[in-house]
C-alpha cells in the first residue's frame, strides 16, 4: 500500500539507524521492497547493513528486477542473500544473472544450498520439479510424538511451511503427511502412524506442470510433496508455484488468442516484439488474400449490386465477434481435465453454444432487417435493374442481409466452439486457435454466405 510504503520512506529519512531496524520490522517485506526501489543505491545499502541476510531475502524476493540489485551487493552479501532463500526463488534470481555469474555463484554456496539449487535446476521449466523448493518439515514414520515434534520446532527455525509434515520412511521413501494441528493436539500415548495421512496428494518430479495445476487446486492445500518415480521425497510444490504457473498460462494463452507466438515484455526491444508478430501476421495476410479473392468471385453481383458491399463489413464483423467469444468460452473449458474427458460435457457444450448462435443469430438478424430497410428507404439508392428506387428490391436486400446475419453467427459460433476441440484431440494446443484466426476463417465463411445467397436470389431465381 502507497501509505506503507510513504512511512517507510520517512522512517529512513528521519530515524537513527536502530530506530529504523525496530520500525521497518513491523512492516511487510513487500512494501520495504517498494519503498527501496525508490532510493539510492546507497540509501539501499546503509538499510541492508541494519538486517541479517534472511530478512534481506525476504526483500529482494520482491524485487522487480532484482539483477539490477544482486549487482550492488559484493559476492560475500550475495552467497549470503542466496543461502537463506529456498532453492526455487533463489534459483529464478540466479537465472536473471548471466551465466558465467550464476555459475560462479553456486559454485561457492554451501554444498547443501548448491545440491538442492542445481536439483531444481536439472529439469525443464515445464516439469513440476523445476518449481519444487526445499522449504518443507519432514520426520520419519518410526518417531515417536515426542521426538516428532522435537525435530518439528527444530526444522521450524529455517524453513516456514510448517502447517504440513512430510513423512518418509528410513529409506527416505514418501509415505504420507500429517497436519500440524493433529500432531499438537495428539497424546504422547498415540502412535505416529495413527496420524498418517497416506493419501494425502503428491505429484512426481517429472510430470507436466500445466498439466497437474488443475489437480493441485482441486485439494485447496498450500503445499504438496514432491517424489521421483521410486518414492523417493525430492522437495515440496506450494500455493506460490501453481499460482505463478496459472498466471504465465494465462498470459501465454491471451497472447495467442491476440495472434501472437508468446507473450511480450513491456520493456524488450522493438525488434523482440516484431519477430513475435510477425509470423501470425504473416499466415493471417495469406488468409486475408483467400478472402478477398472469396469476394472477388462475385464480380458480376457487386457490379449489378454495389449496394450489397455496403453491408459486407456488418456481417462479417459480427461473425467475427462471436466466433471469438465462442473460442474463449471453449478455450477456458478446456481448462478442465474432467472436460477434456467427458465428451457428454463436451457435446453439451457444442449443443449450448450453437443453440446460443441460432438464438443470437435469429435476434440479431431480425434487428439487421429493420435497420437495413429503413437506411434504403431513407437514402433511396439506385439497387438493381432499375434507374430509381425500388421498395422491392430495399426489401430482398434487406432479407438477404438479415438472412446471411442469422446464417453467419450461426456458424460462427459452432466454428469456435469446435475448432479448439478439434485441435485438442490433435494435440495441439488450442489457444493457436487464436482470435485473429478465428475471425479470418468466419470472413471466410461469412462471405460465402452473403454474396452466394445474393447471387442465389438476385441472379438465379429472379
Amino acid at each position: 500500500m502507497q501509505q506503507n510504503i510513504n512511512e517507510i520512506l520517512e522512517i529512513i529519512n528521519t530515524l537513527s539507524d536502530d530506530e529504523i531496524a525496530t520500525r521497518l520490522s513491523d512492516y511487510h517485506p513487500k512494501d520495504i521492497a517498494d519503498a527501496l526501489q525508490t532510493l539510492s543505491e546507497e540509501d539501499r545499502e546503509k538499510v541492508y547493513s541494519l538486517f541479517d541476510a534472511s530478512f534481506i531475502a525476504e526483500i529482494m524476493s520482491f524485487y522487480d528486477d532484482v539483477e539490477d540489485y544482486i549487482e550492488e551487493l559484493s559476492l560475500e552479501q550475495t552467497l549470503d542473500i542466496i543461502e537463506e532463500m529456498d532453492s526455487d526463488e533463489a534459483l529464478d534470481i540466479l537465472n536473471e544473472l548471466d551465466k558465467e555469474d550464476k555459475e560462479e555463484i553456486i559454485e561457492l554456496l554451501e554444498d547443501e544450498v548448491k545440491e538442492n539449487i542445481l536439483q531444481v535446476d536439472k529439469y525443464d521449466e515445464d516439469l513440476v520439479g523445476s518449481y519444487m523448493s526445499d522449504n518443507y518439515l519432514v520426520i520419519h514414520e518410526k518417531d515417536s510424538i515426542k521426538t516428532a515434534m522435537s525435530s518439528m520446532v527444530k526444522q521450524a527455525g529455517e524453513h516456514d511451511n510448517i502447517f504440513t509434515l512430510f513423512v518418509v520412511d528410513d529409506h527416505e521413501k514418501y509415505v504420507g503427511a500429517i497436519q500440524l494441528k493433529d500432531l499438537i493436539i495428539s497424546r504422547k500415548d498415540v502412535e505416529l502412524p495413527s496420524l498418517i495421512m497416506t493419501s494425502y496428494p503428491s505429484f512426481y518430479d517429472d510430470q507436466i506442470m500445466s498439466e497437474v495445476v488443475n489437480k493441485m487446486r482441486e485439494y485447496e492445500e498450500t503445499m504438496f510433496p514432491v517424489i521421483s518415480r521410486d518414492g523417493t521425497l525430492l522437495g515440496s510444490i506450494d500455493i506460490d508455484s501453481i499460482a505463478e504457473v496459472v498466471e504465465e498460462e494465462f498470459e501465454e494463452d491471451y497472447a495467442k488468442l491476440g495472434g501472437l507466438s508468446e507473450s511480450e515484455e513491456l520493456d524488450e526491444s522493438i525488434f523482440s516484439s516484431i519477430k513475435k508478430r510477425i509470423p501470425w501476421l504473416g499466415f493471417l495476410l495469406v488468409l486475408s488474400l483467400i478472402v478477398s479473392s472469396v469476394i472477388g468471385s462475385f464480380e458480376k453481383v457487386i457490379d449489378s449490386l454495389p449496394v450489397i458491399v455496403f453491408f459486407q463489413s456488418m456481417i462479417l464483423g459480427m461473425a467475427g465477434n462471436v466466433g471469438t467469444q465462442s473460442l474463449a468460452v471453449t478455450i477456458r473449458n478446456l481448462t478442465d481435465p474432467d472436460f477434456i474427458k467427458d465428451k457428454k460435457k463436451q457435446n453439451k457444450s457444442i449443443r449450448k453454444e450453437l443453440l446460443i448462435g441460432l438464438s443470437n443469430g435469429l435476434i440479431i438478424g431480425l434487428f439487421s432487417f429493420v435497420f437495413v430497410f429503413l437506411y434504403l428507404i431513407i437514402t433511396k439508392p439506385v439497387i438493381y435493374a432499375s434507374e430509381t428506387f425500388s421498395y422491392t428490391d430495399a426489401l430482398f436486400v434487406s432479407g438477404i442481409t438479415s438472412i446471411s446475419m442469422f446464417a453467419a453467427i450461426a456458424i460462427a459460433s459452432l466454428i469456435g466452439t469446435l475448432f479448439p476441440l478439434i485441435l485438442n484431440k490433435l494435440k495441439i494446443d488450442p489457444a493457436v486457435a487464436s482470435g485473429p484466426f478465428i475471425t479470418t476463417m468466419n470472413d471466410i465463411v461469412a462471405v460465402l454466405i452473403y454474396y452466394g445467397l445474393t447471387f442465389l436470389l438476385f441472379f438465379v431465381i429472379l
